[in-house]
């Protein structure tokens, strides 16, 4: 286990687009002292306006992870939440001029080079978070559920069921054992076509492209629908591969659906504030979910 904190050994700068928004913005990521955690600045909204990167602070989970305090918001966090966790990073001011952090290649691979790139400066000791007692929410419409169980050190695992031809059932698991850089935080972001669809259609999806989501071709498509979506983004006719998926991209793994599923979970659950001394596991998981069982753990613990 890592016993003590760590920061950036310099700062990382990243820009791009929002997936949801469509949004330009800039962000870097800045060195913290001990025990600031992770704390998001909107230098466009003035000096000093932040939000901290905490299970409270959720304001909206609708297809990404939102965290508001006052005026501030700061949206679709998870990925980089992950990377935090996964590379071992406890402190870090995070400044970024427009509300959505840029989705880059829709995995959380760039923050995690960057991080390796930089460097890591060794702080105070850390204080793991310990539950008392197993924790577990439900969401009784959905069948989804999350349980955080007391454990000697942190570990996720999460089954993934979309009721999907293609996608099947999907499992996957991560420990302090674990390759995060290059078996979990590789992972992409994923949609289904007839969701991304009905997003375009609707100017509902305005940063997405294929270079930053996996696309699931569940129901059959015709030409026009595939010629619309290619034309929309700005992409050669695109094809449906055997497999069930539009052929923008190579899988990096056959469950890598699965696997971003794990790095949002351990993202959102990143908003426990710290590093969970805890076995969770999770079916079906959602920021929704995933974000109410760390409002749990707060809550258990103040």
């Amino acid at each position: 286990m890592h016993l003590y904190q760590h920061t950036l050994a310099g700062e990382a700068r990243f820009e791009g687009k929002g997936l949801h928004t469509g949004q330009y913005s800039h962000m870097t990521l800045k060195p913290a002292p001990a025990d600031t955690g992770i704390v998001f600045f909107r230098t466009d909204l003035g000096e000093g306006k932040s939000v901290k990167a905490l299970a409270e602070n959720v304001s909206s989970t609708a297809r990404s992870t939102t965290i508001s305090e006052g005026e501030v918001s700061v949206s679709t966090i998870e990925h980089l939440m992950s990377a935090f966790t996964g590379m071992g990073i406890d402190n870090c001011f995070v400044e970024l001029d427009n509300i959505e952090v840029p989705i880059l290649d829709g995995s959380a691979r760039l923050y995690v080079e960057a991080i390796l790139e930089k460097g890591t400066i060794e702080q105070k000791e850390r204080d793991y978070i310990s539950i008392p007692q197993t924790v577990e929410v439900k969401d009784e419409k959905t069948g989804s559920w999350v349980r955080i169980e007391p454990a000697d050190a942190p570990s996720a695992e999460i089954t993934v069921d979309f009721n999907s031809r293609v996608l099947g059932v999907q499992t996957a698991s991560w420990d302090e054992g674990t390759d995060f850089a290059n078996e979990i935080a590789v992972c992409r972001t994923f949609v289904f076509f007839h969701e991304i669809e009905f997003l375009f259609r609707n100017n509902l999806i305005k940063g997405g492209d294929v270079d930053n989501a996996i696309v699931i071709v569940e129901h059959p498509v015709t030409q026009e629908q595939i010629r619309y979506v290619s034309e929309t983004i700005g992409k050669p006719l695109l094809k449906v591969t055997e497999k069930g998926y539009l052929d923008n991209l190579t899988l990096h793994f056959d469950n890598e659906c699965g696997r971003h599923k794990l790095l949002d979970l351990i993202g959102d659950m990143r908003l426990s504030g710290g590093f969970l001394r805890a076995r969770i596991t999770a079916f079906k998981p959602g920021h929704t979910i995933n974000t109410m069982a760390a409002k749990a753990i707060r809550q258990l613990l103040h």
